[in-house]
């Protein structure tokens, strides 16, 4: 497909979701991705069979691609992923922890051979750290890095719901890949890049940590309110659930004349500001939830809006499938048509096919095999 990125050639050597979802995000861009798998399919192939016999994740993360069965520890195989990284532009590896350094793969060693590339090694934990051995999947890393700490009920942490850790990673991996093609293009140097999941989710917990440290302030976990900011928050209507969000004086004052129809609250010193609305949030949540308790979602919205208050249904799956704001991208497995979310800021036409499994890989290995 056309775009910024035409011309250019990435190497992936990749697998689950980090590095697929920036490989994705560079085809979408128009970059030729070249998806290293080994003999039977990297892991998200088989999570299950629920989009024409191709997992969800897998379906997701791989419009676009190229696809070749490599087996690394080959010497001729080998020979021909040097000569693939010798023609690339972008390389990138998300393999267990020391396995690319053992097979001469890393990032660094790539780039001391071939100057020109940028490659980059997706890992769970620094290199450079003490923890550099862990093994990391999503659910792991939300795990170490706090952020089940500070997500769920009083009662009990959670995880978020999706796989925020592999996202932000590979989200990262891609800014910091078009990053580098600008370095590139000013001084001719390539570069080597690690990114690693637990600093993604470190930085996302940057407030909680500026609280613990500098105000000896714990976040505690609030369920669907702001752990910081009140009235923001889940209030339940006659027939569902709305989210509302106060984040300005002005908005806190409108809310009660407009909303809850009691302009004197705004001036009430347990609610004057946004700490004392914190302080005292399981009394405000009474007076808010006993207001719009008595509303349809369709009054309640209506009146919101008349005021200037930002909000939110509270939405299921079902809800978000039929969501008047979902943009899709049509995709398609093996001939059977199917629809994905439309990824953020893209436009027009975007590939389509999802790649089978290329055992053989006869295109790649005439294009690279000879030396």
């Amino acid at each position: 497909m056309a775009g910024a990125l035409d011309g250019l050639l990435v190497v992936a050597l990749e697998q689950a979701v980090a590095a697929p979802l920036c490989t994705r995000q560079l085809v979408d861009g128009g970059a030729r991705v070249i998806k290293l798998e080994r003999a039977g399919g990297e892991t998200a192939r088989h999570y299950d069979t629920t989009v024409h016999g191709a997992s969800a994740y897998f379906a997701w993360l791989n419009r676009g691609k190229q696809s070749v069965v490599i087996d690394v520890k080959d010497a001729g195989d080998r020979a021909m992923v040097e000569r693939m990284a010798g023609k690339a532009d972008v390389f990138i590896q998300n393999l267990a922890p020391g396995a690319a350094a053992r097979l001469g793969l890393d990032a660094a060693a790539l780039v001391a051979r071939h100057p020109r590339l940028i490659a980059v090694d997706i890992c769970g934990y620094g290199q450079s750290t003490a923890a550099h051995a862990m093994r990391a999947y999503d659910m792991l890393v939300q795990a170490e890095a706090g952020i089940c700490a500070v997500t769920g009920t009083p009662e009990a942490m959670a995880k978020v719901g999706v796989s925020i850790a592999d996202i932000a990673t590979g989200m990262n991996a891609h800014a910091a890949i078009l990053e580098a093609l600008i370095g590139r293009g000013r001084t001719g140097r390539g570069a080597a890049i690690e990114i690693a999941m637990f600093d993604a989710m470190a930085d996302w917990m940057a407030v909680p940590l500026l609280h613990l440290e500098h105000a000896g302030r714990v976040t505690g976990r609030h369920g669907l309110e702001h752990a910081a900011i009140y009235p923001y928050a889940a209030y339940a209507c006659l027939d569902g659930s709305l989210m509302i969000s106060i984040q300005a004086p002005d908005e806190w004052r409108r809310f009660c004349a407009g909303v809850l129809g009691n302009a004197a609250l705004a001036d009430d010193p347990r609610f004057a500001t946004n700490p004392d609305r914190v302080v005292n949030r399981e009394t405000l949540a009474r007076i808010v939830g006993d207001v719009l308790a008595a509303m349809t979602i369709a009054d309640a919205s209506a009146l919101l809006d008349r005021h200037r208050i930002a909000w939110g249904r509270v939405s299921t799956v079902a809800d978000v499938s039929a969501h008047a704001a979902l943009r899709r991208v049509p995709a398609e497995v093996g001939g059977e048509a199917f629809d994905l979310p439309r990824p953020a800021g893209r436009s027009g036409a975007l590939p389509t096919a999802i790649p089978a499994l290329d055992a053989n890989g006869a295109d790649l290995r005439r294009e690279f095999g000879a030396g």
